[in-house]
């Protein structure tokens, strides 16, 4: 059973919802943000739940992630989601904004981002024989290659081969690691086209974070639970 939770990216989209669903459910979240003092629905969230508590963290930057790190001291995490994300340019190889800097930023947030939080915060989630969910996309399967968004595929396909290192290393510490694809979601980064809504998808995660096992470590599947190739 999950008591803490802490999330990455927790003040918008899926991050933000993840954090609500738990709140409700009485879990204590630990949602972390770049800039906690302009979370406002986050500060909304925990005036209503005494057990959200919001923490400074830039997931790009390790120092940033060894604060909360020694922060937090040795406190146990049931569940660690890393969330935090960024789109990058979404067109093809053509695309003007596919610059060094672009590529650099994107890298830093959702490769180096998802590396450096779960590096930071292992010893915790090992404490509590906990859980690690990363989430990635189906767009970073090489079975899904359309020739667009080449830098947010590249960077999910990056998670995704994070979240095999991580499983294979973390179970021997008892700690099952998922990669997790959350549908094409109703947000600002998915737009309002997408296909499901943020509650249908966070459901989903939840539902599939609960069945996460060391049984089962190492898997990419997506909100429903249907497997994904790498």
């Amino acid at each position: 059973m999950t008591s803490t939770c802490l999330i990455t990216g927790a003040n918008r989209g899926i991050g933000l919802e993840l954090a609500r669903h738990y709140a409700r459910a009485g879990v204590t979240v630990l949602a972390a943000v770049r800039t906690p003092a302009n979370a406002s629905e986050l500060q909304t969230l925990k005036a209503a739940h005494p057990g959200v508590e919001l923490l400074e963290l830039d997931v790009a930057s390790q120092a940033s992630c060894d604060r909360l790190a020694a922060m937090l001291g040795k406190r146990p995490i049931d569940l660690l989601v890393a969330n935090a994300g960024v789109m990058g340019p979404r067109g093809g190889y053509g695309d003007p904004e596919n610059t060094p800097e672009s590529w650099a930023s994107t890298l830093a947030v959702n490769v180096a981002g998802v590396f450096f939080t779960v590096r930071a915060l292992a010893s915790n989630v090992i404490a509590a024989k906990g859980k690690v969910a990363i989430i990635s996309s189906r767009m970073g399967s090489s079975t899904a290659a359309t020739g667009s968004s080449y830098l947010y595929r590249a960077s999910k396909a990056a998670a995704a081969n994070l979240g095999a290192n991580f499983a294979a290393e973390l179970k021997q510490q008892g700690v099952a690691v998922g990669v997790y694809h959350p549908g094409w979601v109703k947000t600002d980064m998915g737009g309002q086209s997408a296909d499901i809504s943020t509650d249908v998808s966070v459901k989903g995660l939840a539902t599939r974070f609960a069945n996460l096992s060391l049984a089962t470590t190492g898997v990419f599947e997506d909100y429903a639970g249907t497997r994904i190739a790498f």
